[in-house]
């Protein structure tokens, strides 16, 4: 027996309704998703350091974008060769040459995509809302590793260069997750590792 008019429509409307929804919340958990797995090439944000270091290095290469802000914003240091294991400090600079403040979220994604799952921050300035001051030039940190776990990734183990991209977006266009900012100082220092400490980082200037 078939379906009555009426059920058809119940089913259509509810079936558009649902997709609806989905549509809201496909942004917000897509970048979730890729927090969480490294997919697309989305680092992955640790609370602790690794407890080995291994011999193999990996250059770590650091771009600079923005996105609908008159922003100005560059890394402070070329290329850095760290083994893997080992923290990595860097910073990145930001100046808003405007007589206005400016109202930004970071956000960030590594190359080639494959090194996601591995590339892990303990430090950084994603995903929190920060009001640059007219005229103002701040100097922000990340602290980083590769985790040990890509060797016995039997595509990513080889990698030789990865490279680390952060984009400041205008907060008001901004559509993807958002965190509270941490308060940890500009200054941080990272954890030492065994066997060795952070990797040199260029001094900022």
């Amino acid at each position: 027996m078939g379906l009555s008019n009426a059920k058809i429509g119940l089913i259509a409307g509810g079936f558009a309704a649902g997709m609806l929804t989905l549509a809201f919340a496909a942004e917000p958990l897509y970048s979730a998703f890729c927090e969480v797995t490294g997919f697309g090439g989305t680092t992955r944000v640790a609370t602790e350091g690794p407890k080995e270091m291994l011999e193999q290095t990996v250059e770590v290469r650091f771009d600079a974008n923005v996105a609908d802000t008159p922003l100005e914003f560059r890394p402070l240091q070329g290329p850095q060769t760290v083994q893997i294991g080992q923290h990595g400090l860097a910073f990145y600079e930001v100046t808003n040459p405007t007589d206005s403040e400016i109202r930004v979220i970071a956000s960030y994604n590594v190359t080639p995509h494959m090194a996601g799952p591995y590339f892990n921050k303990l430090e950084c300035f994603c995903f929190s809302e920060r009001v640059i001051a007219a005229g103002e030039t701040r100097k922000l940190p990340v602290v980083y590793f590769i985790s040990p776990n890509m060797i016995e990734d039997r595509v990513a183990k080889n990698l030789e260069t990865i490279t680390l991209s952060y984009t400041f977006f205008d907060s008001g266009t901004y559509n993807g997750p958002r965190t509270e900012v941490s308060g940890t100082a500009p200054g941080v220092a990272p954890a030492a590792v065994p066997g060795g400490g952070a990797a040199n980082p260029a001094t900022p200037g």
